[in-house]
Formats: structure tokens, sequence, C-alpha cells
């Protein structure tokens, strides 16, 4: 449970997340329910990532299941392991293989995205290379060389990879940049390696070097970096893909079969230790997986590799030691526990100022089940925008009774994010702006003898 004084800028980050129905980037420890055997695998992960390995993960769950969730709270561990990570979204115009630059726009997106502990918010590019180049400095000083000796020296093992010898020539322009004060060379040096140079002769005009990131080897790019963060003294880098059915929904056969090619390749590279301090972590929905006629499982070699563990098909029993995180839905005690936790982020941690009483969260969730069904904790995330919506209402107006305000709910229906029009627009307008979302009109069942377990959990 939440304990202690939230910060107000943590607090805000959650509430304003939620209410606008996006995952939060920043405190998700303060709401994270569940998942204790997923997470575990996901820092079995990230520590082999740490020593080196590779590593490649699939987050598969239904629509409103919390993949983005999870994805967002795997990428805040990796941070506080002191691995950097990239994180990006495809899109029809961002794909991981294609030939107009729409794959070198997925590079440029994720460089955009690079973060530290430092710095987690995106843009850490140039704070990795200033990292790089300080511990040069102070190896040259250590050994006696010169700097320009010891960024070579300490750069030797990159030039067998592709793009490696303008890789380093890249960095010595930028440390020459920094020692003359020429912030032009840097910040050129800086494009580079954010992929923004779109033509090799402006790339030799800037830096004299003759590669550039492109369609066809920003993969490789990102190998090469994930060695760099390591020399610069990081544990690892992983890169973090959410959205992946976007390269379902491509109508082109071959366009997708491209595509799956390269999935291929970054699920050999990680399972045979050929990408080193690297790891992937991809959101999809069980379509992108499962589909034999469009999704990976169309492609057989991604079905041989991907394919579920047979001995753990029985009810109750997982596997995580496979590629494949399948996320399950969420429980009603979860379920209470998250609203549980939301309502005292709500109130700063202080029990003392919360909007409503815990006897209220029960309430809350017999009156959505009666309304939407056994979906309103399955996939919570419209559920939770009306709770949110019902805490505002109340500390605006300090006369307001929940109950009362809780019998003006108006239900609509999601059809994965397609709204249905209201079925009374009178009704919607006594609703004091509390919207929920259904799915199904089964009724609440076996809470009430729930209910005492999980006042203890508490």
């Amino acid at each position: 449970m939440v304990t202690g004084k939230i910060r107000p800028r943590d607090r805000d980050a959650v509430i304003q997340s939620l209410r606008a129905g996006v995952v939060p980037r920043a405190a998700q420890y303060l709401i994270q329910v569940g998942r204790k055997l997923e997470i575990e695998a996901m820092l079995q992960d990230i520590e082999r990532v740490a020593d080196g390995g590779g590593a490649v993960r699939f987050v598969i769950g239904e629509y409103g299941a919390g993949k983005t969730f999870f994805l967002n709270l795997s990428r805040a561990i990796a941070l506080e392991k002191g691995v950097v990570t990239a994180s990006a979204d495809l899109t029809p115009d961002k794909r991981l293989h294609a030939t107009g630059g729409y794959a070198r726009a997925l590079y440029r997106e994720l460089m955009r995205n690079l973060s530290t502990r430092t710095k987690p918010d995106g843009g850490a590019v140039q704070g990795v290379v200033e990292k790089f180049l300080a511990a040069a400095k102070a190896e040259a000083r250590e050994t006696g060389a010169g700097v320009a000796a010891a960024i070579q020296s300490r750069l030797q093992p990159l030039t067998e990879l592709v793009n490696g010898y303008d890789f380093a020539a890249v960095l010595g322009a930028y440390c020459e940049g920094a020692e003359k004060g020429n912030d032009a060379l840097q910040a050129d040096a800086v494009r580079w390696l954010r992929g923004e140079f779109s033509t090799k002769t402006d790339a030799h005009a800037a830096l004299g070097v003759r590669a550039i990131v492109d369609d066809s080897n920003y993969y490789d790019q990102l190998k090469l970096f994930a060695r760099f963060v390591r020399l610069a003294g990081y544990a690892g880098f992983i890169v973090c893909l959410d959205e992946m059915v976007n390269i379902y929904k491509l109508q082109n056969k071959q366009a997708r079969n491209s595509n799956y090619e390269q999935i291929l390749r970054i699920v050999n590279d990680a399972l045979q230790g050929n990408a080193v301090g690297l790891g992937f972590v991809f959101g999809g929905t069980p379509e992108f997986q499962l589909d034999t006629r469009r999704g990976m499982f169309s492609y057989d070699a991604l079905r041989r590799r991907l394919g579920e563990n047979s001995f753990a098909r029985r009810q109750g029993l997982v596997d995580f030691s496979g590629p494949v995180i399948r996320l399950s839905n969420l429980t009603r005690e979860d379920f209470y526990l998250l609203l549980e936790k939301i309502r005292l982020v709500y109130a700063y941690g202080v029990e003392e100022d919360a909007l409503i009483p815990r006897e209220a969260l029960a309430a809350f969730m017999e009156h959505c089940a009666k309304q939407l069904g056994n979906e309103y904790f399955r996939t919570p995330g419209t559920t939770i925008i009306g709770f949110i919506n019902l805490l505002a209402v109340l500390e605006q107006n300090p006369g307001a009774d929940w109950r009362t305000l809780l019998g003006g709910v108006t239900v609509r229906r999601d059809t994965d994010g397609a709204f249905d029009a209201a079925p009374d627009e009178d009704a919607a307008s006594s609703s004091v702006g509390l919207t929920l979302i259904a799915d199904s009109d089964d009724d609440l069942v076996t809470f009430a003898r729930k209910q005492s377990v999980l006042e203890s959990c508490t």
C-alpha cells in the first residue's frame, strides 16, 4: 500500500495521466498491483542485459489489460538498475522494416526518447556521450595518454561492427568540438547519433563520415549503441516498442513479412547471444501473436520460437521462461487494491485527507458490476477515469455526497476505444461528468464474501 506523504509532482503525474486515459510515465509504483511473477521475469531479463547478454520479451494482452503500463513499469525498473532505455510506439509511418524512411523514423523516435536514471524523460543522447568522454578523460589522466588516444582505445571493440569506424569518428568530432568550443560540430555529432542526417553527402560535409543511419542499418546501429552505453559506464540498453499490432494491420503481405523477418532477426540475436547488453520488449495484442493469417504465427519461424509451452496449458500454470509474457486480467481483489491506492494517491498519501471512506470502494465496485459487468475490472482503464472523476467532483464540491453522485453515473459501451452514443442524453447531462464504459452485463458475484479478505490486505 501507499505509505508516507506523496510529492505533489508524483501525485499529479499519476492522477492527471489516469484521468486523461493514458498510462503514467512516472511514479507507476504508486498504483502497481499484482503482476508479481511477470515483474520477476522482467527483472531477470534486465539482469541478463546488465550482465552483457541479450533479452527479448513479448508482452501480450487484450485491449485495456495493462500492456502499456507494464512496459512503462519495466522501463522504470530498468532505469533504476542503471540501464539506458529507449521507447517508441509503432505507427503506420514508424516500422521495424521499411524502404521509405519509416524504419529510420522509428530509430529517430527511439533516440529522442532515450532515457537514463538522471534524465528519465528522454533526450539523453548527449548526456551518454558526455559520460563516455568523462570516463575517457579519467583514463587518459591515469595512463598519461592523450584524450584522443584514450577514446580510440575504448572504441576499438566497436570497429568490428557495422558503422563502427564512423561511430568512432563521430565521437572524435564531438570531443574536438568540446575542446575547441565548436558547438556546431558537437550538435552535428549528436544529430548523426540520433539518425537525423538524411543524406551521406550532408554527413560527410559536416563530420567527414560516409555512413548514416538508414532503413537498412538502424538495427545494427542499436546494437552498436548498446555496446557504447556499456563503455560509457551504464549497465546495458533496453528498447521498449509498443503498439506492435500496427504490423498486424498492414494490408500488404510482403510488408508484414518483412517486419516479421526483422522481429525474427531480433529474437535470434537475443536467444543466441549475438546482442551484447541489448534487450527488446514488445507490446501487442493476442491477434498480433496468434493470428495464423496475419499475425506473427503466420510466419513459421516465429511460431516455432514463440509457441506456448504445452505443459503450461492447464489452468493456473504459467511459464515465463520463454519470450512471451501473457498478461492475465486483473482480479476483483487486484482492482479493489488499485482503487484503494488511487484513493490514497489522490489524497497525497494521507489517509485522513481521503475524500471517500474505504466502504465507498466496495459500493463503487458493486455499482460498476451491476451496470457494466465483469469488464469493469478486467479492462479497467475507463472505469478508473470514472473513479477519478468522482473524486474530482467531491474535491471541488465539499458538500457533495458520494452516495448521491454514484447513482448518477452514465454507462456507455467501449468498443476498443470507439464509444457508442449514450442511451439517454438527459441522464448523461445529470451525471456530473462521470462516465463509465461497459462490455458486458454480468452481475457482481462473490465479492461480498471476499471483502473482508481485501480489507485485511489494505
